[in-house]
């Protein structure tokens, strides 16, 4: 029902920085909310930060203050822009999406893209 496209993963440096960036289409409601989880190997996902198409946003504790994630108005791409990159913050990045109306702290979602890799060198 949703389709993701995804990119802007790759491989930096610690302090480095990097945007991610997902288009989805299909059903317009499934897709109200998008936003990134993220998994490292051997850890479990983490919700990264989501924002439906009102704007409202949510940025996960590990990375509060460093990511932040935009949206145009009534649009469905969203950018996830990663500062100060550290090791801890490699891992699998996943788009995804739902029909929510806000984002709260227990986010989850119904729809997934296939992931993009970032890798961050010490």
């Amino acid at each position: 029902q949703v389709e993701f496209v995804e990119s802007g993963g790759g491989l930096v440096q610690a302090g480095d920085s990097l945007t991610l960036s997902c288009t989805a289409s299909g059903r317009t409601f499934s897709f109200y909310t998008m936003g990134y989880f993220r998994q490292a190997p051997g850890k479990e996902r983490e919700f990264v930060a989501a924002v439906s198409r009102i704007n409202s946003t949510g940025v996960g504790d590990s990375v509060k203050g460093r990511f932040s994630i935009s949206r145009e108005i009534g649009a469905n791409t969203v950018r996830l822009r990663m500062n100060s990159l550290m090791p801890e913050d490699t891992g699998v990045y996943y788009c995804a999406s739902d029909a929510s109306r806000v984002v709260t702290p227990t986010w989850s979602a119904d729809y997934w893209g296939q992931g993009t890799q970032v890798v961050v060198s010490s």
